[in-house]
């Protein structure tokens, strides 16, 4: 590979910020390193922080894609309702077939969290997520149902990755009911 060709790799950001995401899956945020982005991206070390001046820029662009791949999911979903009846339908979906909760995404979640919490410029990122997922659910619900079914969504999502019997599809419609009304 010429010296130009290296220099005009289109792709290299990319693989860095979608390499960041398998490293923090992999061993968590705490663990995330520029040498392991690196070697896990193929890069040399210096292409790294070449695109993303300090880790915490880094991590910032990598929990941004996964908030905004997981908001697209969601408002899918959301979208296709087109009265609060399948609205209501559409969250039970989105609880029940895991529709932005499979299992490495939840992983990635929990480490925005707890990142977020620690580093307020980060916090932006979840807060832009958690918008999202309001603005999508407020085409049928008041803010505070909306609210409420948004905490329910990543909630029964987080415990229904570790609970022994996590909840089925029909406990999940008489929860969403209760909530919304439907």
């Amino acid at each position: 590979m010429t010296q130009q060709s290296r220099r005009n790799d289109p792709a290299r950001r990319q693989r860095i910020i979608d390499a960041t995401l398998a490293v923090i899956a992999d061993h968590g945020t705490a663990a995330t390193t520029h040498r392991r982005i690196a070697e896990a991206a193929q890069v040399p070390l210096g292409s790294v922080t070449y695109y993303f001046a300090t880790l915490e820029d880094l991590l910032k662009a990598a929990f941004l894609q996964l908030a905004a791949d997981s908001s697209t999911a969601f408002r899918a979903r959301l979208e296709a309702a087109t009265d609060r009846a399948e609205a209501c339908t559409a969250v039970i979906d989105i609880i029940a077939n895991q529709v932005w909760a499979e299992p490495r995404t939840l992983l990635l979640s929990y480490e925005l969290y707890a990142f977020a919490a620690r580093h307020p410029p980060v916090s932006a990122v979840m807060q832009n997520w958690m918008d999202s997922s309001r603005g999508a659910l407020g085409r049928f619900f008041d803010p505070l149902t909306a609210r409420a079914l948004d905490a329910l969504i990543e909630g029964s999502g987080i415990h229904n990755s570790i609970d022994r019997a996590p909840l089925e599809r029909d406990a999940i419609k008489t929860i969403v009911e209760r909530i919304a009304g439907c």
